[in-house]
């Protein structure tokens, strides 16, 4: 592949309206004879309102990749370009920010506040951003995604199912860049995990939203347009239009 320069590489990423893209990517954790390297010279576009799974097995490098492209991991080389801006090149104070006002995270364990009706869990970041909730686009969401009638809940009297429905609201309210998903299901059983995947499905195609979800299940994998292999911390694969039965042949030539 074409080495880039950032002022091109800048040009290539909104030319080919790419949501994320990462140029040489390196990662080691550890030092010396201990020292593992979890990224190594990764290249890869994830391309802007298409929903992308990342897969590989255990210690392929997946989670630190959706890490360090969220910008809550550091790089030790590289560069990362979400819609012009080179992550690697910001500061803690502008990582936090980019990550409150052009990133969503949808995480395995939910992290709603507990103390918080499933409204206010919903619009908090844009609380804590002083800014102002676009009611017609709240209303529009809520519905969606069947909350409407349990936005004066607490955590605590909804279901694992609505409880991931809140946090994949509070990730679209704010009409992100990209939203980040981390094992979103793991803590769903199959008929929720599967209303919470069709939701992220219909963000995508229905709102254009762009979707990077690492996951371990080929059934989950199968909803995303496009599955990303990784292996020991490289590329090694890459699948579109996937299906369980694809997913599950590519990861068991990867040792799976």
């Amino acid at each position: 592949m074409t080495t880039l320069t950032n002022s091109s590489f800048e040009a290539e990423n909104t030319r080919q309206g790419t949501a994320v893209s990462a140029r040489g990517l390196n990662k080691n954790y550890g030092r010396g004879e201990t020292a593992v390297a979890a990224l190594r010279n990764v290249d890869i576009d994830f391309e802007a309102g298409r929903f992308t799974a990342i897969m590989g097995p255990s210690g392929s490098g997946k989670s630190t990749l959706m890490h360090c492209l969220a910008g809550l991991d550091s790089v030790d080389s590289g560069s990362i370009m979400l819609s012009g801006t080179d992550i690697t090149q910001l500061n803690d104070t502008q990582l936090t920010t980019l990550r409150r006002d052009r990133i969503g995270f949808i995480f395995q364990a939910f992290n709603l506040v507990p103390t918080l009706t499933a409204e206010q869990n919903i619009t908090l970041p844009v609380a804590l951003a002083n800014g102002k909730v676009d009611r017609d686009w709240f209303n529009s969401v809520t519905l969606t995604l069947g909350l409407a009638d349990r936005l004066s809940h607490r955590p605590h009297e909804l279901s694992g199912g609505q409880q991931q429905r809140v946090a994949v609201a509070r990730a679209l309210l704010t009409r992100p860049e990209v939203i980040f998903a981390d094992e979103p299901t793991g803590n769903l059983d199959s008929r929720v995990g599967a209303e919470v995947l069709g939701m992220l499905r219909r963000a995508s195609q229905e709102m254009g939203q762009s979707i990077i979800m690492v996951t371990h299940d080929p059934i989950a994998a199968s909803y995303a347009d496009r599955v990303v292999l990784l292996r020991d911390g490289l590329l090694a694969g890459d699948l579109n239009n996937p299906t369980p039965e694809t997913v599950i042949a590519s990861l068991t030539k990867l040792g799976a």
